[in-house]
């Protein structure tokens, strides 16, 4: 009898009904399809108004790095992850490193969350000081997740569809107000691709290393391999085709607000800068629509990202990476690792008060952009390993993967690959001690 049952619960867990079409909705519902909004300002800042190019060339980054991520979804088909293909394919001691580097990049994103929620809540309360927002949004996140709320994938897709109106009312809006301007040029449509007097390779790199941001999260959709019709070709072309629907929609969105907006403008708030354009096309009532929807939409991101955060944290306590006595305890009331979501709830609370978002979302690309260059290493050695030059195609892919992803870390500002180095340094010290009275994963005694 038990046996029978053990059967039938392997036979419903292994059951496949994600279509490919599926996937990629999954897919886009990570991601968010209003992800260039928090980052516009940002953007527009740091590459000099070209928003547009450097989101376009963060994709064919992305691009690269979402095949190797979809062959090696098929090798290792169960928890796939950065540090998972670095470790097998490469040497344990490195997926360690990779793993600790993604701690980081899980780390920053509540802590950019609450930054982002606190500057959106100043324009509904501008007489709150901002220590105040930053305050209440790390207490609600870690009050919240210590008591097992989460967000379900049914109220995550109906955010999605939500910000899916949302994005088609200030489409809208800014189709209106060009159609009201007085003959306009060419060179205004062209603008926000390139402009000759502002353009700076260097401020270009530097912006693409930053418009990453815009894609994180992609890689989340290998973890569905054991519920998807045909895994071997349709997760590998999701999530493809997820990076390349978000590159696309992400150039629209910030193309109409580069054609509202005059090159070398200012705004009153660089972080909440998409939402002061949507106030210039559409009044203030879409100002409000469109704060007041990414203040919802990055919250329901702080919290899931914190307690994935704590999660992650979890695991490797759990495997002896980290110390299993604080980081590898569950709270036996709600069953989440409250050591854990306290650690991150203060570490945000810290972080909101001394960075400011720019700086924030650099030190989460520092992480992701060493995971995407460990993916597309690994990618590219089981390659010649297992095909040499039967695999030449896929394995040049993977080495322009490296590459752009390489010259994308290198040109992250020097303060975000300071703080970002100190981290990892960290883990390398963490991992020699450790060593020495835990076997680390993949490794034997």
């Amino acid at each position: 009898m038990t046996s029978s049952s053990s059967t039938q619960s392997e036979t419903i867990g292994l059951k496949r009904t994600l279509r490919f079409r599926d996937l990629i909705l999954y897919g886009i519902i990570l991601i968010q399809p209003t992800a260039p909004m928090p980052v516009f300002g940002v953007l527009y800042q740091e590459s000099r108004g070209h928003v547009v190019a450097v989101i376009l060339l963060a994709m064919i980054a992305m691009l690269f790095t979402s095949v190797s991520y979809g062959r090696m979804a098929r090798v290792y088909p169960h928890g796939g992850s950065a540090f998972l293909y670095v470790g097998k394919e490469i040497h344990p001691s490195l997926g360690y490193i990779t793993g600790w580097c993604l701690v980081l990049d899980y780390v920053i994103n509540p802590l950019i969350c609450v930054i982002w929620c606190s500057r959106a809540a100043m324009n509904f309360a501008p007489e709150i000081p901002y220590v105040a927002w930053a305050i209440f949004f790390a207490l609600l996140f870690t009050i919240l997740n210590c008591n097992g709320v989460e967000t379900s994938s049914r109220i995550n897709a109906g955010m999605a569809a939500a910000l899916g109106v949302v994005i088609l009312l200030v489409l809208i809006a800014s189709v209106r107000w060009i159609m009201h301007l007085t003959h306009p040029t060419a060179a205004l449509f062209l603008d926000p691709l390139y402009n000759r007097a502002s353009f700076n390779s260097g401020a270009i790199l530097h912006g693409t290393s930053i418009a990453v941001l815009t894609y994180i999260g992609f890689d989340g959709i290998s973890t569905l391999t054991d519920e998807a019709h045909d895994p071997a070709r349709n997760v590998p072309r999701a999530i493809v085709i997820t990076c390349l629907i978000t590159g696309i929609l992400a150039s629209i969105e910030v193309y109409f607000a580069q054609l509202v907006l005059p090159r070398g403008s200012t705004f009153p708030d660089v972080t909440t800068a998409y939402v002061y354009v949507s106030g210039l096309m559409g009044g203030t009532v879409l100002l409000a629509i469109v704060n007041g929807s990414l203040l919802l939409a990055n919250m329901g991101s702080g919290m899931a990202s914190q307690l994935g955060a704590a999660r992650l944290l979890y695991a490797m306590g759990q495997d002896g990476a980290l110390p299993r006595r604080f980081f590898g305890s569950v709270s036996l009331k709600n069953r989440i690792p409250r050591n854990n979501v306290l650690l991150i709830g203060s570490v945000c609370l810290a972080g909101a008060l001394i960075l400011n978002y720019d700086l924030g979302a650099e030190l989460l690309n520092y992480g992701a952009l060493l995971a995407f260059i460990g993916v597309n290493a690994s990618s590219a050695l089981r390659g010649w390993r297992y095909g040499r030059w039967s695999q030449w195609m896929p394995m040049l892919m993977s080495v322009a993967g490296m590459v752009t992803c390489a010259l994308l870390w290198w040109n992250l500002s020097p303060k975000a690959k300071i703080v970002g180095t100190c981290w990892a340094i960290a883990g390398v010290l963490l991992w020699i001690a450790r060593r020495r009275f835990t076997v680390l994963p993949g490794e034997t005694a």
